[in-house]
């Protein structure tokens, strides 16, 4: 009995020793402050990017293996809401899971973005803005498909000469009609990016749909170019954007962008921005953009504001 305790101590004591873990609270806090024309001024949480806190941990488990587990919730700072509005004091309502990760890339458990949401916003203009950006307020896919399911299994390659890929699905569990299924194939070398998406989304809408979505990047020094395509079949929509991010100093960027999503049969959903960032640290950055569409995209699908002008802080810990 002794030798087998001082063998259970020894096992326990070589364990500690070579697992390594830590723990890292994150999180963005984004406010804006804008005005619509023929609206009153609001104060948002998440002007560029949402509101959030986490906590994220990792352990070495040897032989090149990491466990590891994330915790994310949305936060609204404009009223200390727990998520949104729709779903107040839900938990971790962005992404909870345990991954495994080593040389065979990364596999993930839990409530995850979908593959096809990785690739979305990479090379939107306007720095992929919530409020200001031109694709989120009149991409139509956008805003269909769902980002983040429950029950999700998700798995990413390691990077081979620039190139990866990741594929997500979920377990429906007995709920019909439930089922996320994406990939995404990615290329980034040097001043090129270049990224594929797609989803196969049983819960989008009423009959489901398929989103297909294309985008690419591509920095020339004095500006990085921008654009996006994208598709939602069964909604019968068509999008697309271009971009250009201009740095006017070491820590000015400026960014002008045009998004159109049209559906068939259907006027062209059309709106425009222009935004800078102004980095007061590596945390900390002010930001302004203005925003105008057309008719189409005001009375249409896209509910879009006539024109909107804005000034934020975001800062990141």
């Amino acid at each position: 009995m002794k030798k087998t305790l001082i063998a259970l101590a020894a096992f326990a004591a070589t364990g500690a020793a070579v697992a390594q873990s830590s723990v890292t609270l994150y999180g963005i806090a984004d406010v804006v402050l804008h005005k619509d024309k023929k609206a009153s001024a609001r104060l948002t949480s998440g002007g560029v990017s949402s509101s959030r806190w986490g906590i994220k941990g990792t352990e070495d488990l040897g032989g090149g293996l990491k466990a590891g587990f994330l915790f994310e919730q949305k936060i609204a700072l404009d009223n200390g809401h727990a998520g949104d509005d729709d779903d107040a004091g839900s938990g971790f309502n962005r992404q909870t899971y345990l991954s495994l990760a080593g040389g065979f890339g990364e596999v993930r458990f839990g409530k995850i973005w979908s593959a096809y949401d990785d690739v979305g916003g990479a090379t939107d203009a306007a720095f992929n803005a919530n409020v200001l950006g031109p694709v989120n307020l009149i991409f139509y896919s956008q805003y269909a498909y769902t980002a983040n399911p429950n029950n999700g299994i998700y798995y990413v390659t390691p990077s081979f000469s620039g190139f990866s890929a990741a594929i997500s699905t979920n377990l429906r569990e007995g709920v019909p009609n439930s089922r996320v299924s994406a990939f995404n194939v990615q290329y980034e070398n040097g001043p090129l990016y270049v990224a594929l998406g797609y989803q196969d989304d049983e819960l989008a809408g009423d009959r489901g749909d398929k989103f297909t979505r294309l985008g690419a990047s591509y920095d020339i020094g004095v500006a990085k170019l921008l654009g996006t395509y994208g598709r939602a079949k069964n909604a019968d929509v068509d999008e697309w954007s271009i971009g250009a991010d201009v740095p006017v100093a070491s820590n000015v960027v400026l960014s002008v962008g045009y998004a159109q999503s049209k559906q068939s049969g259907a006027k062209a959903e059309r709106g425009w921005s222009l935004a800078a960032a102004y980095a007061l640290s590596k945390r900390t950055t002010a930001y302004a953009g203005y925003f105008d569409a057309n008719n189409a995209a005001v009375t249409g699908r896209a509910g879009a504001p006539d024109s909107r002008f804005g000034v934020g802080l975001k800062h990141t810990f």
